[in-house]
């Protein structure tokens, strides 16, 4: 296993909930094991809106704490992922028959306060500008919208690079020594003689380890893991509900994104997306179990771009649609039938009928470092450590030293005068001050090695893949980056041939 098989914590599944923990856990010097049956993020982590928002819609719901700990969340996260974390504004084109005007302003006057540390989470004043009335303008906040639409309001929020912000945690988490174990399952977790026994699967054969406390973060196999794996009943609360996102070209040049309001209640987002694309979600559709592989129905696709074109100059259709993934949440059933108005929030099940089993439920991406704070509160008492950290230490990338992302990225096109500025700047975007780490010496594209397309060189490739547990295309294309997109069919087919050569 290439570390000691005595463990304090075991933690099953590497999504935002699972690194989180781990990264949490090993920073207070516990001596910590996460083991993920395939790539980290690979299920519904990787498979969000890619937004660190408070969830302005939950207001609605009466989620007043959920709210008030995600938007104090988002100012951290701004702070220690600024590579990846950054601020986004949003226009919500004013419907007087959805919602009365003074709603809106008392709902975005409420939510820009909410994150503060009178609410005793932690949290501090806004750095994003306010929320204002505006002028839906063709060329301004309008662009793109049908002409019907003549206000709005603006207000700010923040886009996030899911999966990356996954790797990120795991990597901190191996820094501070924990062991990082991908396409791994666990296939049994036992209580032995005061300690979890664990058998896991490895490509090399079965390998066991031992672990004074278990954390369940499979997210939609998690129960899954509590019958088959861990011979425990499963609670029965669990509610599935995937949520599916198309990506179709861009629908204006500006770079704001909207927020829209249908007729059935349900908010869809339009964001643009890696520079050429425009992001519509999401739905909300219950399953009765966890799919294999999610996908996306033609009743979803139909429903987003109807949703969308409701609002867009030009219609949406289902043959522009250029990607669309699907994940499936695992909500915290509380009785609510709508699966749109589940909570969000997430849930710890305990279990301390000998050895700790603690099994987590539903949660926001935008909520995963508070989530790992309260584990590891629960499990103080059996595992006496330093305090918390992750609110004030970067993530790899994230050392910006109080600089903002152009400062930073003005640096290294000092540094890389030859290479193309727009590229330097996604590769920022993907890896922030640890770009140097792929780039070494190397002063022309040349001395990348092969050029996949869709701005993937091999120099990148082979740092994720040393780095970053990638071992898989999909791991590099879709998750470490989103090069998929920019690249032609033949290109992806040729990357997938180097992989499988280099594997």
């Amino acid at each position: 296993m290439n570390a000691p098989a005595n463990y304090d914590l075991a933690i099953i599944g590497g999504g935002i909930n699972g690194a989180g923990v781990a990264r949490e856990a090993a920073g207070r010097g516990l001596r910590v094991l996460l083991a993920e049956a395939g790539d980290l993020g690979g299920g519904t982590s990787s498979a969000s809106t890619k937004l660190i928002h408070g969830g302005l819609r939950y207001l609605e719901h009466g989620e007043l704490r959920l709210v008030a700990e995600a938007l104090a969340e988002r100012e951290a996260l701004l702070k220690i992922a600024p590579h990846l974390v950054r601020p986004l504004e949003f226009v919500l084109p004013y419907e007087s028959h959805l919602r009365p005007a003074w709603m809106l302003r008392a709902g975005l006057f409420l939510y820009e306060h909410l994150g503060t540390r009178a609410w005793g989470l932690g949290g501090s004043r806004s750095s994003l500008p306010k929320s204002r009335p505006v002028r839906l303008e063709p060329d301004g906040y309008g662009a793109g919208l049908k002409r019907e639409f003549r206000s709005g309001f603006a207000y700010y929020d923040c886009s996030v690079d899911d999966a990356r912000l996954v790797v990120a945690n795991a990597r901190s988490a191996k820094a501070h020594g924990a062991s990082i174990l991908t396409r791994t399952p666990c296939v049994a977790a036992r209580r032995e003689r005061g300690a979890w026994r664990i058998v896991l699967k490895g490509e090399k054969g079965e390998l066991q380890a031992s672990a004074k406390a278990l954390v369940n973060a499979a997210g939609p196999w998690v129960e899954g893991v509590l019958e088959r794996a861990i011979g425990i009943g499963a609670s029965g609360n669990v509610r599935l509900v995937k949520g599916s996102h198309i990506v179709v070209p861009r629908i204006h040049e500006k770079t704001h994104a909207y927020i829209l309001q249908n007729p059935d209640a349900r908010i869809v987002f339009l964001i643009p997306f890696e520079r050429e694309f425009t992001l519509v979600g999401t739905t909300d559709v219950p399953l009765p179990a966890n799919p294999s592989r999610a996908e996306i129905s033609p009743e979803e696709i139909a429903y987003l771009c109807a949703a969308a074109s409701r609002y867009t100059e030009r219609p949406i259709t289902p043959a522009q649609v250029l990607w669309s993934y699907s994940g499936v949440r695992a909500l915290y059933g509380d009785g609510t039938e709508d699966p749109s108005a589940i909570t969000r929030d997430y849930h710890l099940q305990l279990d301390f009928a000998g050895p700790p089993l603690v099994t987590l439920v539903g949660g926001k991406i935008t909520t995963y470092r508070r989530l790992a704070e309260t584990v590891m509160g629960k499990l103080s008492r059996l595992l006496p450590s330093r305090g918390s950290w992750t609110h004030a230490e970067p993530l790899p990338g994230g050392d910006f030293g109080g600089a903002d992302f152009d400062r930073v990225l003005a640096e290294l096109q000092r540094r890389y005068p030859n290479f193309n500025g727009e590229w330097l700047a996604r590769l920022a975007r993907r890896h922030g001050t640890l770009v140097p780490e792929i780039l070494g010496s190397a002063r022309e594209e040349a001395e990348l090695g092969e050029d996949f397309g869709g701005g993937l060189f091999e120099a990148e490739v082979r740092y994720l893949v040393a780095n970053e547990w990638a071992r898989e295309a999909d791991d590099v294309l879709w998750r470490r980056t989103k090069c998929a997109l920019h690249m032609s069919e033949g290109q992806r087919e040729r990357f997938g041939a180097y992989m499988r050569q280099s594997g």
